[in-house]
């Protein structure tokens, strides 16, 4: 159903006064004006007898081409090109409904003919013809013009015209999240979508990935402005039922063109673009500056222009490109390499492209190079290349060593500007997927933790524990395993892996659900087959993480596993549930049951009293509660200054 279908009179009269400034002709045709469709078989047979309006010819409806009988009866938008004597119009009829019933709109205006391609001239006929037009100029997965429509048929055309530059914000983000497949529906449905929208003679062409460039020939700003918030808008209605939630928007930079090519016009649009894609679905028009211009300058100019750091021996080189690029960067220049790397270091990242020549006098070109990559600076500031030195060894190495782009002098400046600007929006849009990746990880991390820790608490709750002990076993586990990481690398413990491990020990008691309360939550000493009882948690716990048929293949779940499992064994075998020894025994059981057995002597029991952390230490090394991994214990030792202010914050008695 179209957006707006269903209307009121009053509704449909205001809807009928808009279009009349933009259309000729503008009527309302009811469903008798049209024809009847009673007792009509077929579809073809239905739209045949039904086209009645004056705007089909006799061969229209002989042929089935009356739009408004198509529009009828498929209840949907539809738009022809259609010549009336020597002049082409374009005719739109729009299926509403007024107070429940059915009616036509239908609009007419007279078009130029400035972007439609004569095919005619190819020297073909029928179906052959289309054919390989669409071959030539038709996008296969987005259904658009292509790039070679734009540089064979649009580029260097003159027009009056709306051009915009349209750029799907994070699209990268959801090709890699939900696969290309995904994303290559999404680029079909925005560009099914934009030509929805559209009339026939404006011209969307798929520029480039995720870029669309659209001309509207013969449009005021305020119509073009709404077009692309309509565009903008069914855009980010998108939805795809197998996506998981994905939702597009879009960046717009809108330019009019006065009698210009449009690619001159383009590189305007693209430039207004860059501006909307730092906001992110937003549209920005060229004339925004001309209405609102101390908001422009506040909120488009100095606060957001982008440093490109400018680094030749020649003045007059610098100047150049100097006048090149000043009205839209905020422009540094360094005379020689050396002070080249001074301004690295002083502005970072704040640089969004360096221009860098290879010969000067000093350290040139390939020695600022080496040196940005032995600082990895070159992994977030792009650099082109600028020299009048040609040769293939020159470019071949200055690629190798992680140049983007490379620029031959003599300038020219559309050229410079152009490849400027691609350097920085592909930079930009690395540095924020990256930014958005590591966000998105950051959640997910933080959600499990989340989750695990809810759980571990719920064990505590019924354990009658403070409900603290799972933090301090999360704290006491991560200072042993930094400790371990740097006395010993025995054990080829990751960072990642140490996460795992913090995060997994917190479920080290899961198995307690299964105990009875009566045993769990006992004041005073267990009996032995009371204590054989509570023993059993260890495979409890183990059993239920194995009963996760859809997670075994999970670090968090493997490790999880094994921690409840083997948390109760010690080093000299005389643990439980297996009688482990030694290294038979996973590292991160070791560490979590040294941790456990740490916090269970600080802390009050309903069996007993906390001892103090001077006690504890003593009582652990002592071999009072079992023996540990030596290596461990030297840890502890390390660490165990530390512990009271890091874990327990003062709440821990001293002696």
């Amino acid at each position: 159903m179209i957006k707006g279908m269903s209307m009121t009179w009053e509704q449909a009269q205001a809807e009928i006064d808009l279009f009349r400034k933009i259309f000729e002709e503008v009527r309302l045709l009811s469903a008798e004006e049209v024809g009847s469709n009673e007792a009509i078989e077929s579809e073809e047979e239905k739209l045949t007898q039904m086209c009645q309006c004056k705007s089909c010819s006799e061969q229209a409806r002989s042929e089935h081409g009356c739009i408004a009988a198509k529009v009828l009866v498929e209840k949907n938008q539809k738009t022809k090109l259609e010549y009336i004597g020597s002049d082409l119009y374009e005719i739109v009829a729009r299926y509403v409904e007024i107070d429940g019933k059915p009616y036509v709109m239908e609009m007419a205006h007279q078009v130029e003919e400035e972007l439609i391609i004569e095919r005619e001239g190819i020297d073909l006929s029928g179906n052959v013809k289309d054919s390989l037009f669409d071959k030539l100029y038709i996008d296969a997965l987005s259904g658009a013009y292509n790039r070679r429509y734009f540089e064979d048929c649009v580029r260097n055309k003159i027009v009056n015209a709306g051009i915009a530059m349209l750029d799907l914000d994070d699209f990268k983000v959801s090709n890699d999240t939900y696969g290309h497949d995904l994303g290559d529906r999404l680029l079909h449905l925005v560009s099914y979508t934009i030509m929805g929208l559209i009339r026939k003679t404006d011209a969307l062409i798929r520029y480039g990935g995720d870029e669309f460039l659209l001309v509207m020939p013969n449009v005021s700003e305020e119509d073009f402005e709404k077009k692309l918030e309509e565009i903008q808008y069914q855009i980010h209605m998108i939805q795809i039922p197998d996506s998981r939630g994905v939702f597009l928007s879009v960046s717009i930079g809108a330019v009019i063109a006065r009698k210009q090519t449009v690619e001159k016009a383009m590189s305007r649009a693209d430039k207004v673009m860059y501006i909307a894609k730092k906001q992110k679905n937003s549209i920005v028009t060229e004339w925004d500056r001309d209405r609102h211009p101390t908001d422009w300058k506040k909120h488009y100019s100095d606060g957001t222009k982008q440093k490109i750091l400018i680094v030749d021996d020649s003045e007059m080189n610098r100047a150049i490109l100097y006048e090149m690029l000043h009205d839209d960067f905020e422009i540094l220049e360094a005379e020689s390499g050396e002070l080249c790397i001074d301004m690295m270091k002083q502005y970072g990242r704040d640089i969004s492209l360096l221009l860098l020549d290879i010969v000067m006098p000093g350290m040139d070109g390939f020695a600022v190079l080496e040196q940005m990559n032995h600082q990895k600076w070159i992994e977030d500031t792009p650099v082109i290349m600028i020299s009048s030195e040609n040769s293939a060894a020159y470019i071949r190495k200055a690629y190798d060593m992680g140049v983007s782009d490379f620029i031959n002098r003599p300038f020219d400046a559309n050229v410079v500007i152009r490849r400027v600007y691609n350097t920085i929006k592909l930079y930009a849009k690395q540095r924020r997927l990256t930014t958005i990746l590591t966000e998105q990880i950051k959640a997910k991390e933080q959600s499990r933790k989340i989750m695990v820790a809810i759980l571990s608490h719920i064990v505590e709750f019924r354990n009658g524990e403070s409900g603290l002990h799972v933090q301090h076993i999360n704290v006491l586990v991560k200072m042993l395993l930094e400790r371990l990481r740097q006395v010993t690398d025995k054990y080829h413990i990751s960072w990642l892996e140490q996460d795992i491990i913090v995060m997994a020990s917190s479920l080290h008691d899961i198995g307690k659900i299964g105990i009875d309360d009566k045993i769990l939550n006992k004041r005073g000493k267990l009996t032995a087959e009371e204590f054989e009882i509570m023993k059993t948690h260890t495979l409890i716990g183990a059993s239920i993480l194995e009963d996760l048929e859809w997670y075994q293949e999970e670090p968090l779940v493997k490790m999880a596993y094994s921690i409840c499992r083997w948390h109760h064994e010690r080093y000299d075998g005389k643990g439980y549930p297996d009688g482990l020894k030694g290294e038979e025994i996973p590292i991160a059981a070791q560490v979590v049951s040294l941790a456990d057995v740490y916090d269970a002597l600080v802390s009050k029991r309903v069996y007993k009293e906390g001892y103090s952390h001077e006690k504890t230490i003593e009582m652990i090394l002592n071999g009072e509660c079992g023996n540990f991994n030596p290596i461990l214990i030297e840890c502890l030792k390390d660490i165990q200054s530390d512990i009271p202010d890091e874990v327990y914050r003062g709440g821990v008695k001293s002696c």
